[in-house]
This record gives structure tokens, sequence and C-alpha cells, in this order.
């Protein structure tokens, strides 16, 4: 119960910001100045960097509609790689081939956007008014992007949240041991700080004794000293007289 908890507060602080922003995950009319001039494309904007959503958008299209995108040309004001499908069948798009682009830019570190749009040829790009059809089927490729962006980045966060809870219940294991530890050395410093006092006890009264044994020692050392003293006075007394 902790770990869907904690999941669900990871969660709420990446999500907010997310659902904040009207924009995010929602398709709108734009365009894209690609040589030179302004083209009519389908923009979403999606969480994630940019390399990341560009490389999983191109895998995207491959696995979702057999396209395959490649590093093209560059656009008309920024100098950027278009990613680019030129005389490529998609069928849901139209019964001829078409040339698809797609640029993905990063407004801010966390989100990026996708601009998609096509035409039959350098010269036929699809927008709302002439190519009405082609131009909405890009739209649904588009809404279709979006739905699966949102899903990978829903998949992302949670292992994301995974990843932080695991690192979290790491780190709670690693503090209960070292708790664990400190505890029980604590323990037996405080046994052998006891141990050391009783020990001190011990000594002092040794020490004690020892002292009254040594005064004891001193006083019958001399004793002896004036013992054998007084012998040997007597000893060198009867050597005179003889």
């Amino acid at each position: 119960m902790q770990k869907v908890y904690f999941l669900l507060l990871l969660l709420a602080g990446w999500l907010a910001p997310a659902l904040a922003s009207a924009q995010l995950y929602d398709v709108r009319p734009g365009e894209v100045n690609y040589n030179k001039k302004p083209r009519p494309a389908l923009k979403v904007q999606v969480d994630g960097k940019a390399t990341d959503v560009r490389e999983f958008f191109q895998d995207w299209m491959k696995s979702s509609y057999n396209v395959k995108f490649k590093t093209g040309g560059v656009l008309g004001m920024g100098k950027s790689d278009v990613l680019m499908a030129k005389q490529t069948p998609a069928s849901t798009i139209s019964g001829k081939l078409v040339d698809l682009y797609a640029t993905v830019i990063a407004p801010s570190d966390s989100v990026s956007e996708v601009s998609l749009f096509g035409g039959f040829d350098d010269n036929t790009f699809f927008d709302p008014d002439k190519t009405a059809t082609e131009y909405n089927a890009l739209r649904a490729i588009a809404q279709n992007f979006a739905g699966a962006a949102r899903l990978k980045a829903y998949r992302d966060m949670i292992a994301e949240a995974e990843k932080k809870l695991k690192a979290v219940e790491k780190e709670k294991e690693r503090l209960e041991k070292e708790q664990a530890y400190l505890k029980t050395n604590t323990e037996a410093n405080l046994a052998r700080i006891e141990e050391l006092k009783k020990k001190n006890a011990e000594n002092l009264l040794q020490s004690r004794a020892d002292s009254a044994a040594q005064t004891k020692n001193r006083v019958l050392l001399d004793e002896s000293r004036l013992r054998l003293q007084r012998r040997r006075d007597r000893l060198s007394a009867l050597d005179r007289k003889n």
C-alpha cells in the first residue's frame, strides 16, 4: 500500500505541470518553413526530450504505418534536420505515393513539438483547402501519435517512479542495517564500558590493598634493617673483646 501511495505522489508531481498545459497532446494546425516557404503542418506538443521523442516518432511511424523516415534536408530558417520519407506508399493518406516530412523541436527541456506535413511532390503540399482529405489524414496520424506518445510518457513516468521507489527502498534498507549495527555496536560498547568500570573499581580496591601492604612492608623492612644493624653492632663488640 505504501508503494502505491509513493508512486501516486511521484506521478502527481510529474503530471500536474503536464495537465496545466492546454496545448500538450492537442493537435493543432500550423506552418513549418521548409525550403524557404511556409508549409501547412499539423503540430502537437508531447512530454519528453527532443532526441527521445524524435526516435520514438520514427519507430512508431515504422511500426504503425510502415513509413520509414530518414534525415533529409534542412528547414528554411533554423538549419535543423527534417525527417522525410520521399515517395512512400501510405494508404491511410492517399492511393498515390506521397512525400512525408516531420520536424521535432524543443520548446523546453521536457517538452517536444512534432510537426507533420507532406505532399505529392516538391511543389504540391497538403493543405486544409486544396487537399482536405490528405490533410485530414495527416491530422488523424498526428492525433494517433499524440495518444501513443501520451501512453509512452505515462509508462516512462511510472518506470521512473518505480526506479526512484526502489532507490528509496534500498536506501531505507541500508539505513535500517546501519541503525541495527550502530545499536548493536553501542550496546557492546556500553557493556564494555561497564566491564571497564567494574575492572577499574577492582583495580582501585587492589591498589588500596597493595598500598596498605606496601606501607606495612616498609615498616617491616625498617624493623628488619634495624634488627640486622643491632646484630652487626653486637658482633663487632664481641670481636673487639676477643
